[in-house]
């Protein structure tokens, strides 16, 4: 059988940059970075053939991620974040043709920046309270939603698991073990709506080993660095991303 994979430069030139990104982002290091993934490939595909040929690359490094932080999650965390995600990809699948990928973009650019805003003009005490439970089910459904259609779920989830103050390394792990549920339950409908044809997982293989040098490079500087320093890097994470995702609505 012949496979047909991507030969153009320029995809590859923003892909590379874009997978180890990924892979960085999904050891819960710099969290925010992996929204970008699907925005950067885009530059050279469309975003729905960007999230199709990401499916593979992402399963690995979701398998990778929980493999390296598997005794370290938050399980009743988990078991809070995991229903109300999966009802969104629920609702990203039902809505995938109707919505357009750049007003979806829009959206999660601009919660974050909202987020973000809200963090800068009035930062949390060391009393503060974490954030309501209503909240983090709109905020994780909406991860589900955005990480179904552009692979950009980390900054809805990060916005009501941050103020948790969890270790980085706890913080890395429950994300992880999040995410690889989401994505696992995303490959039927993307494979219903058409989008995993035999060029996208080609292109797909050759991807590939790039995924275990941002996964692990993610999880040795987790297990490193300063909480506080890791925190102000997932928020520049989450900047980048917020500006990258409204650059792209308005585009």
């Amino acid at each position: 059988m012949n496979f047909p994979l991507i030969t153009d430069w320029y995809f590859y030139a923003v892909a590379v940059p874009a997978v180890l990104l990924l892979g960085i982002s999904k050891s819960g290091f710099g969290a925010g970075f992996g929204s970008l993934a699907v925005p950067l490939m885009a530059m050279a595909v469309t975003v729905p053939q960007a999230a199709a040929i990401l499916m593979p690359v992402l399963l690995v490094m979701d398998l990778l991620g929980i493999a390296a932080l598997r005794k370290e999650f938050d399980k009743r965390l988990l078991k809070f974040l995991l229903p109300f995600g999966l009802l969104g990809t629920v609702i990203g699948a039902l809505l995938f043709k109707v919505l357009a990928a750049h007003i979806v973009a829009g959206i999660v650019g601009g919660f974050t920046l909202l987020f973000l805003a809200q963090r800068l003009l009035f930062p949390p005490r060391a009393d503060s309270a974490p954030p309501p439970r209503w909240l983090g089910a709109i905020l994780t459904a909406t991860s589900g939603f955005t990480s179904f259609v552009a692979h950009a779920g980390g900054p809805p989830v990060s916005a009501y698991v941050i103020p948790l103050k969890l270790s980085p390394v706890v913080f890395a792990a429950t994300l992880s073990y999040f995410f690889f549920f989401i994505n696992l339950s995303k490959w039927i409908p993307y494979a219903w709506l058409g989008l995993l044809d035999w060029r996208n997982l080609a292109t797909s293989l050759v991807l590939l080993p790039l995924a275990p040098i941002g996964v692990w490079s993610g999880i040795w500087l987790a297990r490193r660095i300063n909480q506080q320093l890791f925190y102000r890097l997932i928020y520049l994470g989450l900047f980048m991303t917020g500006v990258k995702l409204v650059w792209d609505a308005f585009r």
